[in-house]
């Protein structure tokens, strides 16, 4: 499959954008974090609701508390459930061998992977199609990022802040829920590109 199109630059930026684990130290200026906040809000939504809310973590030092704490809670819940059954609930299945699974969670960082900005999405836990809409606008805002020279990636384990000590400093509502965290930054690393899988449309008429 080809892996990069020159078609125009959105098709350019979605081919390009890749999920980095490994990120400079450098800030992210504040336009550029409204930009991409902008353009998550631009994302579509069912009947118009736009039921994301954004928390943004830009501080060095606090952003290592709550990959700490993060951790620390994955960890317990891994000896709470068994390591095998954990790694399997933690990430989605067969995205992730065991072997492949606990090696992740040795890394220095495998929460926010040093990542200078954190922006956490949650939704209203009363409504049933926020998470499609939420992963819509993370999309978006990576797109932007992308589009802008900024690096990211898409965080599911961010869900275990609520389960912190460190939630009650996020002042988030109790009806909302944590979907995700995206990790914004400049890449120090150049990812592989993986093949995309290409036999999984039916056309049907």
């Amino acid at each position: 499959m080809e892996t990069k199109r020159s078609i125009n630059k959105t098709i350019e930026t979605i081919y390009e954008r890749r999920a980095i684990r490994k990120f400079k130290s450098d800030p992210v200026p504040r336009g550029i974090i409204d930009e991409i906040l902008n353009a998550g809000r631009m994302a579509p939504s069912a009947m118009n609701k736009q039921p994301w809310k954004f928390y943004v973590l830009s501080s060095p030092a606090t952003i290592e508390r709550f990959s700490k704490a993060i951790l620390s809670e994955s960890k317990f819940t891994m000896l709470k459930a068994g390591v095998k059954e954990a790694i399997h609930h933690i990430f989605h299945p067969g995205s992730f061998h065991l072997k492949d699974g606990i090696e992740f969670m040795k890394q220095d960082d495998p929460i926010f992977h040093g990542a200078p900005l954190v922006i956490f999405i949650s939704s209203p836990r009363s409504n049933e199609w926020a998470q499609l809409d939420v992963g819509m606008c993370a999309q978006n805002m990576m797109l932007a990022a992308k589009s802008l020279g900024v690096d990211s990636c898409p965080v599911g384990l961010a869900k275990f802040i609520e389960q912190t000590k460190e939630y009650e400093v996020m002042s988030v509502p109790s009806s909302e829920k944590i979907d995700l965290a995206v990790l914004f930054g400049y890449a120090n690393e150049v990812p592989e590109i993986h093949e995309r899988k290409t036999d999984n449309v039916s056309f049907l008429d």
